[in-house]
């Protein structure tokens, strides 16, 4: 009996096998007559997901040297469009923008999403026209980011101090990577609850360092890459304990979040964005809910601190391996600033070749080298080819980036070329485009630009040895670096005003 069950399952599986195999060969057939994308040869069940390698818009720009700038995979039960054309990212983002401008669904917008209410996961529609309005007039306007001025100049310079401890008296060995990381959720996270979690003062502090890990844990599972979204068999089984562990890591975050808010319900002295939300609350209490006000708070967390750091990081790297162009640019802060005067935040919009610098960064190095998810609400056509409703679209913004039809020399690191002025959006498009693109542009801009400019104008700074740094991609949502930057740095006079001005506000 036993030996005939085996040959029943065998035959079972053989058969399903077989069908699969049928319905994605002729699905092949239909596709051309469809007039979809062209894609490559698919796998029975897994369709193209064998072809998702790390770093992935790497491995979509080779797909995309023979199938063309406008591609399909199938990943699973799922259709996705690989865009890698700055003309049709265009018209995707101009001619298709409504019809674009959902997000998939995917599990971690279940959890760390709020059950895709959050203004990065919710659907297109009047809730995320809310929170999007919400975001530009109250968090990320200009009058607000001015009035969180004094918190990045404030971080900006505990990284300078901890810089010249090392540095004040010859150059000296420094680890970059870990700085920015701390610099940056410092000053997310001052903005939005008026705390510190990084320095030496809270290494022992054990909310601190919960808080830093639960964000860290948070950054590795998301992604486009993850087969439980495309595989419905294995969301069935949870298979790895995949959502089971998901959820478990929300309870935790979001135990963190609500804690803050109780405590600055309790306590009404603040003035951070969650005392700005709980004020909104009090007047529409059934919209603003914790809910929603915890959502905002974890996508500014995880879409604003990783993304400027890794930019930061890139733009060192860089700088170090190209000394003639960190030599430009000090000049530059030197002849407009003097020897006196500190860099500020007002002087970012004159200081052109500095600018030119972060453009680069930003063209060779995106933070974010697939953009964010889109997904077809309806039938559209996409660069000629027929588009179903239910596609996920991925804007290759990394290969735009470095389209020679593009960009003269494309892979070189020349700030020089923006140096003529401003770079047509669908060519340059490192926060997105279209409806929505990324919020918080203006805040990043500012962080990455003063940080920078204080590097440059507070220290020398030189490679460890004679070998180039490694520029290598590594795995991340981010697209961080393969290989952490270390860097030797040596303290310039200038720091003496810094000093000094420490020492007269205290």
């Amino acid at each position: 009996m036993r030996a005939m069950d085996i040959v029943l399952s065998y035959i079972t599986v053989s058969v399903f096998v077989v069908f699969i195999t049928f319905k994605l060969l002729s699905k092949g057939i239909t596709n051309r007559r469809r007039n979809l994308p062209p894609s490559p040869p698919a796998l029975p069940v897994i369709g193209h997901l064998h072809h998702l390698k790390q770093p992935l818009h790497r491995t979509l720009q080779n797909l995309s040297q023979n199938l063309g700038s406008v591609f399909s995979l199938r990943l699973g039960s799922r259709l996705v469009v690989v865009v890698s054309s700055s003309s049709v990212a265009e018209e995707c983002f101009t001619k298709n923008d409504v019809v674009l401008a959902n997000r998939p669904r995917l599990t971690i917008g279940k959890y760390f999403g709020y059950n895709y209410s959050t203004v990065s996961a919710a659907p297109y529609g009047d809730h995320w026209r809310n929170l999007r309005r919400l975001m530009a007039l109250e968090i990320f306007s200009t009058n607000r980011l001015n009035h969180f001025l004094s918190i990045r100049q404030d971080e900006i310079k505990r990284l300078l101090h901890r810089l010249h401890q090392k540095s004040s008296n010859d150059f000296a060995r420094v680890e970059l990577k870990s700085k920015f990381s701390e610099l940056t959720f410092n000053i997310v996270m001052r903005m939005i609850a008026g705390k510190r979690y990084y320095g030496d003062d809270l290494v022992e502090c054990e909310e601190a360092k919960e808080f830093r890990e639960v964000v860290s844990e948070a950054f590795k599972v998301g992604g486009l890459s993850n087969p439980y979204d495309f595989l419905p068999v294995l969301r069935w089984i949870d298979f790895k304990g995949f959502e089971k562990n998901l959820g478990k890591l929300h309870k935790r975050m979001d135990s963190r979040l609500q804690g803050l808010i109780d405590e600055h319900r309790r306590d009404k002295s603040k003035n951070t964005m969650i005392d700005h939300l709980l004020s909104l609350q009090e007047s529409q209490p059934e919209y603003y809910t914790d809910s929603i006000i915890k959502g905002l708070m974890l996508v500014m967390i995880l879409a604003g601190t990783d993304t400027s750091a890794v930019t930061m990081e890139w733009a060192m790297s860089l700088l170090v391996n190209h000394p003639e162009m960190l030599k430009k640019a000090r000049a530059e802060l030197d002849t407009y600033l003097g020897q006196d005067r500190f860099i500020d935040e007002s002087d970012l919009s004159k200081l052109h070749y500095l600018q030119a610098i972060i453009s680069e960064t930003f063209r060779l190095c995106p933070a974010a080298p697939l953009l964010v998810p889109h997904i077809s609400s309806d039938d559209c056509t996409i660069g000629g080819f027929n588009v179903p409703r239910d596609t996920i679209l991925l804007v290759n913004s990394w290969a735009i980036h470095r389209d020679p039809k593009l960009w003269d020399d494309p892979t070189s690191f020349k700030p020089e070329r923006f140096e003529g002025g401003e770079v047509e959006g669908h060519k340059l498009m490192p926060f997105g485009m279209g409806r929505r693109a990324c919020p918080g542009a203006g805040l990043a801009q500012r962080v990455v630009g003063l940080a920078l400019g204080s590097l440059i104008q507070c220290f020398e700074w030189e490679r460890v040895d004679e070998e180039l740094v490694d520029l290598t991609e590594g795995k991340g949502l981010t697209m961080p670096k393969a290989v952490p930057l270390e860097a030797m740095c040596k303290a310039r006079d200038i720091m003496k005003k810094v000093l000094s001005e420490d020492v007269n506000d205290a």
